[in-house]
């Protein structure tokens, strides 16, 4: 019998870590090559890992809904007809003498995350003997795992941790939490998040935590693109096979902006402004459980017509099931459209590392003011805009809010659809 180890898999150009949301199977069980053994979750996605091999399943390593760097093994499987490993305790030992560590070894020798430190004190293994293979050095799950203490330091050791450990400190107190009590009586029912309304939790806290968020709103007349649409409405559907809905007036209005406004497009990494020459169209899509945000890759070479068939093929995808990692990564600008839902003024969260996203709210007549001094019935919007503080201005946002009331009043005539 061999073991062979489940890494996590690669899930996406962009997608550096994700984690298990529900094991298919169970220790002792056996399986068939191509088996489902878990799902994983990576931006709101749920993928099902498959198995490589026929064999029985050994160990599940890591823990539910935590999450993990691609690569990190997940589960061991004893397998029939391959060779036995090496065992890894007699290379240990034969490596002992290389395996002390140095300042020099890395730059992230010293810094470990929860997972390696929770482990580390489960086992009783001294970090500081442990050579971690990670990036820069970094310790990893795989490296607790597969290390064997010499004879002289097999015993639980009290080492007092590095200066960069204490500055960890409180990431040791995450990596052991508490269970919180509910608060529930007995006539409430307490239901466990699945794992994509966990992966929404995580990024909602993470962009308000490192986010400043500011907020802008300004009012745009749409009357031109209410008779424009219900103009074409009908034959639209007849040529597209599809609806004609507002979104797509509004996602080519955004896209022309963010051509004249490229801080828009940004992203803040680490000090830096990381300006995007992609324009890659995040929509948020909901479903009755969760939020989704695809995306529509180089949004700029589309037509209105064509944002408009992609807008309708990411939606259903979302509520299909059947929507695909990669139209998850990469986006670069947020367009929500509260509006549907009956909203007239709302503030987005935007959506991390972006610096920007923008809420479209419900068109309804109002009585506006003319320039010649009367007044008249208008078709108005609210756009309710939110930025990266950091990144961006009142009078940068101003600026493009105005450039999209422009292009919104641009749209007359059929032909501006195509």
């Amino acid at each position: 019998m061999a073991i062979k180890e489940i890494l996590m898999p690669h899930l996406g150009e962009s997608v550096t870590e994700a984690s298990v949301v529900q094991w298919l199977v169970q220790p002792g069980d056996k399986i068939k090559r191509y088996a489902p053994l878990m799902e994983v979750v990576s931006d709101k996605v749920t993928t099902e890992v498959p198995s490589d091999f026929d064999g029985v399943v050994k160990d599940l390593i890591v823990n539910l809904d935590t999450d993990y760097p691609i690569g990190t093994v997940l589960m061991t499987l004893e397998v029939e007809g391959a060779e036995e490993k090496p065992e890894v305790k007699e290379t240990a030992k034969a490596e002992a003498p290389v395996a002390q560590p140095s300042p020099t070894q890395g730059k992230m020798a010293g810094r470990y995350s929860p997972a390696v430190l929770k482990l580390s004190q489960e086992k009783g293994i001294d970090l500081a003997q442990v050579v971690g293979t990670g990036k820069e050095g970094r310790i990893t799950r795989k490296d607790i795992l597969n290390f064997v203490p010499s004879e002289a330091s097999a015993a639980p050791v009290q080492v007092e941790q590095p200066v960069e450990v204490k500055a960890a400190a409180p990431v040791t107190q995450v990596a052991l939490p508490k269970p919180v009590p509910v608060m529930a009586s007995a006539h409430d029912e307490v239901v466990p998040a699945d794992g994509v309304r966990k992966a929404i939790a995580k990024k909602m806290v993470q962009s308000v935590n490192e986010i400043p968020h500011a907020w802008i709103m300004v009012e745009a007349d749409v009357t031109n693109i209410v008779n424009l649409r219900n103009s074409v409405k009908d034959g639209f559907k007849q040529q597209e096979g599809m609806s004609l809905s507002f979104f797509p007036f509004f996602a080519k209005a955004v896209v022309q902006a963010m051509k004249k406004n490229p801080k828009i497009n940004t992203s803040w990494q680490d000090g830096n402004i990381v300006y995007h020459k992609d324009i890659n169209l995040s929509i948020a899509v909901t479903t009755d459980e969760h939020l989704f945000v695809p995306v529509i890759h180089q949004a700029d070479n589309y037509s209105l017509t064509g944002l408009a068939k992609e807008i309708n093929r990411l939606a259903s995808d979302v509520r299909t099931g059947i929507l695909a990692n990669e139209d998850m990564q990469g986006g670069t600008f947020t367009l929500n459209n509260t509006g549907s839902l009956g909203s007239v003024q709302s503030m987005g969260i935007i959506n991390h590392p972006q610096a920007a996203i923008l809420q479209v709210e419900s068109i309804n007549k109002r009585v506006v003011p003319t320039k010649d001094g009367g007044f008249k019935v208008a078709d108005m919007v609210n756009l309710c805009l939110s930025i990266d503080h950091r990144i961006l201005d009142g009078q940068q946002a101003g600026k493009f809010l105005k450039d999209i009331k422009e292009n919104l009043a641009r749209f007359e005539v059929e032909s501006d659809i195509y």
